[in-house]
């Protein structure tokens, strides 16, 4: 087992030096500077003169090339360094961890609310499996997963936010009142925005991870094991939960593994829609702006959660079979 660890993180580690060393380079290829990205709407008297840019990027070394730069921005990693943002004039680290607790908020009660959902759906749609009431919650649920999140998104707020005025269309609180707030009601004010942005990044995610558990739920009950507790006359619903979803849980856990980047990296789309002031709506921003610092600790943060997640998912698959070990 030692053995599989040391080799599944050393392939992790070259993974995740490619995967910096030319998205960086991508980065650093896109039209546009942080500090000449703007200019076009800038007054032409304020504009940067050729010499004073060309001090600038000296300054900030985006003078050198983009493999010179790599070296040096692999070498502050390494002294757990992230730089700072050329936006917001604060370390990488401190930008992301104040960001950290928006996106928590949504990824956190959608995983959750995901799989308990999804496993009571599925073991529903497999005790009834092939009746009418199991068609038609495939039939939603296969609806549901080829829904375009932008369309539901822009749906629901016009319909709960313009026309029936229900829930906030946008933003994580209400900043008029906020903080005239006690910590309940905050707390209350801060879900209260959260609900449109959690049901979009949701329905999509509950509709897979449901048929996914009625997957493996129709495979393990064509086993022996339960046919055999089927013939001593156990009850259809122990059958179902004690003996065959017991099994289903391996591969239903290794999935946790691999949700584990979507925990911190949101969902870009859904919190650029709401205006929710997560990791999503960062990256998109940093990309806007060009901030390297910003873009390059996201993408170390969210590859290495992939990674991890990755190699969760392995260790979980080798723990059950042996035979992966080997591999």
């Amino acid at each position: 087992m030692l053995a599989f660890l040391v080799r599944r993180l050393l392939i992790g580690a070259v993974t995740l030096l490619l995967i910096t060393f030319i998205l960086y380079g991508l980065i650093r290829k896109m039209p546009g500077t942080p500090l000449t990205v703007n200019m076009a709407e800038v007054d032409p008297s304020k504009r940067l003169s050729p010499e004073d840019l060309e001090r600038l990027n000296k300054a900030y070394g985006l003078d050198k090339p983009w493999t010179t730069a790599y070296v040096y921005w692999l070498g502050n990693v390494f002294r757990l360094d992230l730089g700072s943002s050329f936006t917001f004039k604060q370390p990488v680290l401190k930008v992301i961890v104040d960001r950290l607790p928006a996106t928590l908020v949504l990824s956190i009660t959608s995983i959750t609310m995901s799989y308990l959902v999804s496993i009571v759906l599925g073991l529903f749609s497999a005790a009834r499996n092939g009746r009418v009431e199991e068609r038609a919650l495939s039939g939603g649920l296969y609806l549901l997963y080829s829904f375009p999140v932008v369309v539901a998104a822009v749906f629901l707020q016009y319909w709960f936010a313009v026309q029936l005025k229900w829930l906030p269309i946008y933003g994580m609180r209400s900043t008029e009142i906020y903080n005239n707030l006690t910590t309940f009601e905050r707390v209350r004010d801060i879900l209260w925005h959260s609900v449109l942005p959690i049901v979009c990044e949701t329905y999509g995610v509950l509709a897979y991870y449901t048929r996914f558990v009625h997957t493996n739920l129709q495979e393990v009950i064509r086993q022996d094991y339960v046919r055999t507790a089927k013939a001593k006359g156990v009850g259809p619903v122990r059958v179902l939960v004690h003996h065959a979803f017991r099994n289903t849980l391996i591969p239903l856990v290794t999935m946790l593994g691999l949700t584990l980047p979507a925990l911190l990296s949101g969902a870009i789309i859904i919190e650029r829609i709401f205006a929710w002031p997560g990791m999503g709506q960062l990256f998109f921003n940093s990309i806007t702006e060009r901030d390297y610092p910003v873009i390059m600790g996201l993408v170390l943060m969210f590859s290495m959660l992939t990674l991890a997640g990755q190699l969760l998912a392995d260790v979980l698959y080798a723990l059950v079979d042996p035979r992966v070990r080997l591999s």
